[in-house]
């Protein structure tokens, strides 16, 4: 892995990624009752910004739920928005493939822009290779490893908690979400405790838009995300004499990955650093948010702190942090009785799905004691299911059962700032006081 330095001076000429023509548009969101369904687009990140994606996505359910799409860069692309939908094709890696990405992308047929990071990771990847790098790192998360870790999580948490201003307004994602995540992550990777927070950098740069406020050009994400892999090549070097069992000792000395090159390791990496942090950092928002705009399920999650753990699985539903997933058809199908041509783009909307007034009752509410939270498809489904579930779970269920020994209520006190983008959908800002109970 040392050769991974070589790549860090590479560079190239800028380039859009594809969904960037939406971005362009200027003037208010407009009513989605006022547009053509032809002309509906919901791969627009300032849907998602704005909070205006669901209204989006319910008529698309309604009206046209295989929604077919045509753009410059990124050719032909299909948005599935109804859960049967999406689980057909997500279990089923035969005809739908992973290994032409998992984002809205390049058509298959056209080579990459000069100067694009040409990554590789094991979820955009189809069996055998997928299998053997998941099974490669999936003892870091399993439940046995899972279980001694609680303890730590605990006392963690209730460290975060009781470090808070109470009575003050603060942001609880940087506070609380982005720093619970992130000392995970530190754990996970074994990485240097004092720079974890570089760790939240390289997740969200690898996720941002150009003119996010987070990156303003692609060839910062290409610079910043190198910087990410000559950082972890030395960590490689080290772990290959010195294994701790964290995920980057699991890949150095993985019979299937000991010899992965630079672009495969980086590739890993971000899926391993995003998938740890997204999902469950947005939730832990997310929590805060829903039972503050349904305060009847705060007073329900007061009265029976047993229900935590359904609850869990509601908010990840409700939140659903990864908005969609992408598959490429490998033939020419039929879906809902729309024809899908070999190389067309497939986005599976979980945060649809998750939406669907077929299989969720008032599916906009969160409802804590829903009885069927844990259908939702926020973590896939197949052999792409999320590996790190136990995890997001863990900390999640941690984290409300410390809040409730210490806290009558957090409070929201403003309007939520959120990502600015169509596959992470997360909170920047949410500022909120703590009420101490009682």
């Amino acid at each position: 892995m040392s050769e991974a330095i070589e790549v860090q001076d590479e560079s190239g000429p800028s380039y859009e990624r594809p969904g960037a023509e939406m971005d362009k548009l200027r003037g208010p969101i407009p009513d989605v009752n006022d547009l053509a369904i032809e002309d509906i687009n919901p791969v627009w990140n300032r849907l998602f910004a704005e909070n205006r994606s669901l209204e989006y996505f319910r008529r698309l359910r309604h009206e046209d739920p295989v929604h077919f799409n045509e753009t410059e860069l990124a050719g032909r692309y299909w948005s599935l928005t109804k859960y049967a939908d999406i689980k057909a094709v997500d279990t089923d890696h035969h005809n739908f493939s992973s290994a032409h990405g998992i984002t809205l992308g390049f058509p298959i047929d056209r080579p990459l822009p000069e100067g694009a990071l040409d990554v590789t990771m094991f979820i955009a990847m189809d069996p055998p290779r997928h299998d053997v790098e998941r099974k490669t790192v999936s003892p870091v998360v399993s439940t046995r490893n899972l279980a001694g870790m609680e303890a730590l999580i605990r006392e963690r948490t209730g460290a975060v908690l009781d470090s808070l201003p109470v009575g003050e307004t603060f942001n609880w994602v940087d506070k609380v979400s982005i720093e619970l995540t992130t000392q995970m992550l530190a754990t996970l990777f074994d990485f240097p405790f004092e720079e974890r927070r570089k760790l939240t950098r390289w997740s969200d740069v690898a996720t941002a838009a150009p003119g996010s406020g987070i990156i303003d050009t692609e060839e910062q994400r290409r610079e910043e995300l190198i910087e990410c892999l000559v950082y972890f090549t030395h960590l490689w070097e080290e772990r290959k004499k010195n294994p701790t069992g964290d995920f980057v000792s699991m890949l150095a000395h993985g019979e299937d990955t000991k010899d992965l090159e630079p672009m495969a390791f980086l590739g890993n990496l971000i899926l391993l650093i995003v998938g740890g942090n997204d999902t469950t950092r947005n939730s832990m928002s997310a929590g805060v948010h829903g039972l503050n705009l349904f305060p009847a399920e705060y007073d329900k999650l007061r009265a029976d702190p047993s229900l935590i753990p359904n609850m869990v699985a509601e908010i990840i539903r409700w939140q659903t942090p990864l908005a969609y997933m992408r598959r490429t058809a490998n033939n020419d199908c039929e879906i809902g009785g729309k024809q899908i041509k070999v190389g067309d783009q497939i986005l599976m909307w979980y945060l649809s799905g998750n939406r669907d007034e077929e299989v969720f009752e008032n599916a906009e509410e969160l409802v804590i004691d829903r009885v069927n939270a844990r259908n939702h498809m926020a973590f896939g489904f197949g052999i792409h299911r999320c590996m790190g579930n136990r995890v997001a779970e863990l900390q999640l269920r941690v984290l409300w059962e410390e809040i409730l020994k210490r806290f009558d209520r957090v409070e929201v006190v403003g309007e939520p700032e959120r990502t600015f983008s169509s596959f992470v959908r997360g909170y920047t800002q949410l500022p909120v006081q703590l009420h101490k109970k009682a």
